[in-house]
């Protein structure tokens, strides 16, 4: 089997007192245009939709919580997705994925489907949305076919089910499925969570080990066998929509199985490191969200707690995190947090905190919550945009390609 690592991210090499390289390279590489559309996104959706939520705006942004959830998945979510994805294709099949014209191409694909969405053009909106993620999917396997990278195929297939979650939750609002309206929405977030469960078990002990020496983080071949298999596990129960019993039984093995690959990874040795930590951290919402869903599908917790510990929690967390260390490696600087990436770790931690346990424990403040956690979500990815426009639309410091 393939050892190529996730994703390669090397110290930069420019020698100290060179100049900047100058330029514009938005459309160098996939990360580029995808973080900074993500991030910008990210704040001022959230921003409008919890003013909508506590009634504080005539003008409604979105047509309902559905569409909140389908924006924060298909829209943020998707776009950091896929940026990383192009981003670390490249390095799997040394091959080229998309850039210049064509990156440009899918970024507008990802604009068309947020303007969309707020027009009566329901069908275009559908054929659009569903394009995108169908699209990276070509950009991705070509590179894996030509580079014979068989070891990460399944990434296209998991853009696939993007697509079709994506077709399902557009059907299914326009009345041409009958199924719940959540079913597409629960798809994509079980095939993120997936994604995250991958990811966090290449790189999170990997970055761990390198980034703190004597750390110790280490890998279970059985923790990680149970710990991936459960995720498809409960995303077959939910694409079956098993009884609620049988899904509470599936999320409660997941959750133990991912608090113990977690623990195996020393967090406890994190804690100077903030590049390191906040991988940890967010990573140990996953098996919070899991015990959550596995009370929410017993009745004992509101169905949204346990979804926002999984998307303000671990998937904003996550993405902060890798959006950072990503973007400051393949620009070729330092990998190491300053000022501006530890106040924006911060505050999309208390976002997700708050979120999450406010309503958890006092129900009647949840207004107040999704407010609070709103602003404090937007100026940690409003931080990110503001701090990393001249990091991703600049060339690398190095002069090297990407």
């Amino acid at each position: 089997m393939s050892t190529t690592p996730m994703i390669r991210i090397e110290e930069p090499l420019r020698r100290p007192g060179a100049p900047a390289p100058t330029g514009f390279a938005l459309w160098q590489l996939g990360f580029r245009p995808f973080y900074l559309l993500a991030s910008v996104f990210a704040a001022l959706s959230a921003s409008l939709w919890a003013l909508q939520f506590a009634g504080l705006v005539t003008t409604p942004y979105l047509r309902g919580p559905q569409w909140h959830a389908h924006e924060m998945v298909f829209g943020f979510t998707l776009a950091v997705v896929v940026g990383f994805l192009l981003t670390a294709g490249r390095n799997w099949s040394n091959q080229p994925t998309p850039t210049g014209g064509r990156l440009a191409a899918l970024a507008l694909l990802w604009v068309a489907g947020r303007v969309l969405v707020l027009t009566p053009f329901a069908l275009a909106a559908a054929v659009v949305n569903v394009a995108l993620p169908l699209a990276a999917a070509v950009a991705l396997a070509v590179p894996f076919w030509r580079g014979k990278n068989r070891r990460n195929y399944f990434f296209v297939g998991l853009l696939g089910l993007m697509a079709f979650a994506q077709a399902a939750f557009h059907a299914s609002q326009q009345g041409l499925l009958d199924l719940p309206g959540g079913f597409g929405l629960q798809i994509a977030l079980d095939v993120v969570l997936f994604i995250m469960a991958v990811m966090g078990g290449r790189v999170i002990p990997m970055f761990t080990n390198n980034g703190v020496p004597g750390a110790g983080a280490q890998r279970r071949p059985m923790v990680e066998k149970l710990a991936l298999g459960s995720v498809l596990a409960l995303l077959a129960a939910d694409g079956l929509m098993l009884p609620p019993v049988l899904l509470a039984l599936v999320a409660a093995v997941a959750a133990v199985a991912h608090l113990i690959r977690w623990a195996l990874w020393r967090p406890q040795a994190t804690w100077r490191t903030p590049l390191v930590w906040v991988l940890h951290l967010a990573y140990l919402w996953i098996p919070l969200h899991l015990a959550l869903r596995t009370g929410a599908s017993l009745g004992a917790v509101a169905p949204s707690v346990a979804t926002h510990a999984l998307t303000v929690g671990a998937i904003g967390g996550l993405i902060i995190g890798m959006m950072t260390r990503t973007a400051r490696g393949h620009t070729g600087r330092a990998l190491r947090a300053e000022a501006a990436e530890v106040v924006s770790y911060v505050l999309v931690a208390f976002a997700a905190l708050v979120r999450v346990a406010v309503p958890l424990v006092a129900p009647e403040a949840t207004v107040a919550a999704v407010l609070a956690s709103a602003a404090l979500w937007a100026a940690g990815f409003g931080l990110y945009a503001v701090s990393y426009w001249p990091v991703l639309s600049r060339p690398r410091l190095d002069g090297q390609p990407g």
